[in-house]
């Protein structure tokens, strides 16, 4: 089996994961695209910052998300991982 390795957004959102907000911000902040956008949004809603996530959210063309943030965070991964 072939191994593939972790793209930007995945790295990302695995920093969140292990607890580095600050490194997955940082990985994903001056990206000019949707799913940086999305991962951006995320991010900002997990710190507490509703306005700025719903400003990630449009950039990322994505409703502001009322779910919970794990469940967030899948569906981020399934959709960046296809």
């Amino acid at each position: 089996m072939a191994h593939t390795q972790l793209d930007i957004y995945q790295k990302a959102l695995r920093a969140d994961q292990e607890g580095d907000w600050e490194g997955a911000h940082d990985m994903v902040q001056d990206l000019p695209d949707q799913k940086a956008a999305w991962i951006h949004a995320y991010l900002h809603r997990k710190e507490g910052d509703q306005w700025n996530a719903d400003y990630w959210y449009r950039r990322a063309g994505k409703p502001s998300y009322r779910g919970s943030l794990e469940e967030e965070w899948q569906q981020i991964w399934d959709e960046i991982s296809v």
